[in-house]
């Protein structure tokens, strides 16, 4: 593999996701003022309510000239701090958008408005990725628990935060509640989610909508049809697709063995009765309970024996065709079909499968027994076709998910079998792979099409029935790349450990940071060295609020908060009779390539960090996916632990 920001482990390009049934709608940007357009009332802007400290319709100074206007506009008060707030015993951080290229003082104040500290800031100039002329604080020498902390620097005063150990335990709940909310082919229940987010079970066949627990091929695929019920909804749409799957529900399980395995974890925070799941209290824990729900959709997709193919998974099942926003699951009209197999998919299944069979042991040996049978078989099937690609041109009714590079899966599923077995044909594998002593970890991160770096992760933190040389290998693959992301990150005003070019902010870049971050936390894990956890938690800054555009990404999380996210079910923006999204839910983020018409018109010309736009229609720059909520879940668990201070074992 290549550390190059051009690498195949950029996030999915999925311009072929687009609303092609729905117009534009004309409607406000959150940095806008009141618009309207023909035939179309713009909703209220949050420009004003959301300002503190700063001068609404004022330009950002340092932004720089040239290009759309949305991105110009005013994003609230100059010092942008994590709105979430700050660990006591972690770094405090602030960043500050200012015309000044001299120290500057600061003061931090509590609730009441006593100062409770002070000192100078420190120059950055022009920083790469935004345009913006920036200075940063740092106030991590005070550790004083409270509520509604304030900085006030250059005549602002930024929004408020929380300074507390427990900043991060219901984040943590919020962005596991995010899957029960995806969960296809069962009621949501207002006695675990309210009324306002309670719906009906989506495709189970009621009326006009499909129904998944019988799904035929697209013509030409198969003879046969599949019982595919359950598992997560994608993202905004209703499909479901192995390969992201198979990548969200490791880091799911992997959350798992990383409280159980890790110097700071706390398997007691993800344990049963501790997440608001109909599983509740069943004697297992909730977070192997959600991933399940997923699981047993993966292991339905896989090719029944005796057919073409078998052994092999499907690569996905979605509509036919498009629907429009906005649709709930339970009104989709659309019939819904299975996709070809490929090999990316199947080996997904055969490492999701072998990590299943680890950590459900303990607690359903049948069911573990079942995920490894199937594990296997997987592999073996994909040894006989490793050339089956999911094409591109797939995009009709769903995503493509193309990948015509499977090394990466086939290293990770050798590895997760390896680990959970020990036998020498995996270990074989593993070792004969071009990838095993390569450094798998680039600057722009991992995901569903780039997973050897989870092959890695796991290497070097499970316990698992490898020789200790291995990992020990892994565990100093995971260092040096952690150092690289420490390097990367001093250079960024922003904190975030990822270079600050246009080529680095593509489709879901939140993801990526969240995963360069689960990088320094695992290396943390490994050494308990100091700047690790720091990196870790400075980089979550980032994503809550301290960032070029002083937004929250995560919704429900902080005063100036994305809430617009692109989705068929929580098309508020679209529907006033539906709800927002839930708390919990990561937008995609920043992404230069603007692959929506919403974003190509607002945001032309948009240094990186502003390349976002907080609108239903950008499904480019603000759309949700189980990849990306599945990587704030690791983060978010990570950061808790340390304001707990929980440790249960050692790596």
């Amino acid at each position: 593999m290549t550390h190059s920001p051009s690498h195949r482990s950029v996030p999915k390009r999925r311009s072929a996701r687009r609303v092609r049934s729905v117009a534009l709608a004309c409607t406000a940007v959150f940095v806008t003022f009141l618009t309207s357009c023909a035939g179309s009332q713009a909703p209220t802007s949050t420009a004003v309510k959301n300002n503190a400290g700063g001068r609404p319709g004022a330009v950002d100074p340092g932004l720089g000239a040239g290009g759309g206007d949305e991105w110009k506009k005013a994003t609230g008060s100059r010092i942008r701090v994590n709105q979430v707030g700050y660990l006591p015993t972690g770094p405090k951080g602030a960043t500050v958008v200012t015309r000044s290229n001299e120290p500057l003082p600061w003061q931090l104040r509590d609730a009441n408005g006593r100062v409770v500290a002070g000192g100078r800031s420190t120059p950055r100039g022009t920083d790469q990725a935004s345009g913006q002329n920036v200075q940063t604080v740092d106030f991590s020498r005070y550790d004083r628990q409270g509520r509604g902390y304030t900085l006030r620097m250059d005549g602002q005063t930024s929004l408020p935060f929380d300074i507390s150990a427990q900043n991060y335990a219901k984040l943590r709940n919020s962005a596991f509640r995010f899957f029960y909310h995806q969960r296809s082919g069962t009621p949501i229940l207002a006695s675990l989610v309210g009324e306002k987010y309670a719906r009906p079970a989506g495709h189970v066949g009621v009326g006009a909508n499909g129904d998944d627990s019988d799904v035929p091929c697209q013509p030409g695929v198969c003879k046969y049809r599949l019982d595919v019920h359950g598992g997560w909804y994608d993202a905004a749409d209703h499909g479901k697709y192995v390969v992201n799957g198979g990548l969200a529900v490791s880091q799911l399980f992997g959350t798992w063995e990383r409280a159980k395995h890790s110097r700071t974890g706390d398997p007691k925070a993800l344990g049963d009765g501790t997440l608001s799941i109909p599983e509740h209290r069943n004697g297992v824990p909730d977070v192997l309970d959600e991933a399940r729900w997923e699981m047993e959709f993966l292991l339905r997709m896989q090719v029944p024996s005796g057919n073409p193919l078998a052994g092999m998974a499907h690569h996905k099942m979605h509509d036919r065709a498009w629907t429009g926003l906005p649709m709930a699951p339970q009104d989709d009209p659309q019939p819904r079909e299975l996709h070809r197999p490929s090999t990316a998919a199947t080996l997904n299944l055969a490492a999701a499968g072998a990590q299943c069979a680890r950590v459900f042991a303990p607690y359903d040996k049948a069911f573990a027994n079942r995920c490894l049978g199937a594990a296997k078989t997987a592999w073996a099937a994909a040894k006989r076709h490793p050339k089956l690609y999911a094409p591109d041109s797939d995009s009709t009714g769903g995503g493509a998910y193309g990948d015509a590079n499977v090394t990466d899966e086939f290293y990770w599923a050798a590895a997760e079998l390896a680990l959970t077995t020990g036998e020498r044909p995996y270990l074989d594998a593993m070792r004969a792979s071009p990838l095993h002593k390569a450094q798998v970890f680039t600057p722009v991160g991992f995901g569903w099409q780039s997973v050897a770096p989870v092959a890695r992760l796991d290497l070097a933190t499970v316990p698992g029935k490898v020789p200790a040389s291995e990992r020990r290998a892994a565990q100093a693959s995971v260092v040096r790349a952690a150092n690289s992301y420490l390097a990367t990150q001093r250079g960024q005003a922003y904190g975030l450990p990822m270079p600050g070019g246009p080529e680095y902010y593509g489709w879901g870049s939140n993801s990526n940071v969240l995963n360069n971050l689960a990088v320094l936390s695992t290396a943390y894990d490994i050494t308990g060295k100091d700047a690790y956890r720091t990196g870790a938690l400075q980089g979550m800054d980032y994503l809550l609020g301290r960032n070029a555009l002083n937004q929250s990404y995560v919704t429900g999380y902080g005063k100036k908060v994305s809430h617009n996210l692109h989705s068929r079910a929580f098309a508020h923006e679209l529907d006033k009779r539906l709800p927002p999204p839930p708390p919990g839910f990561l937008a995609g983020g920043p992404n230069t390539a603007l692959q929506d018409p919403v974003a190509q018109q607002r945001l032309a010309g948009c240094k990186p960090q502003l390349c976002y736009v907080d609108d239903i229609q950008s499904y480019s720059t603000n759309e949700y996916a189980i990849n990306w909520n599945s990587a704030l879940v690791w983060m978010t668990s990570f950061v808790a632990d340390q304001g707990t201070g929980a440790g249960r074992g050692r790596v």
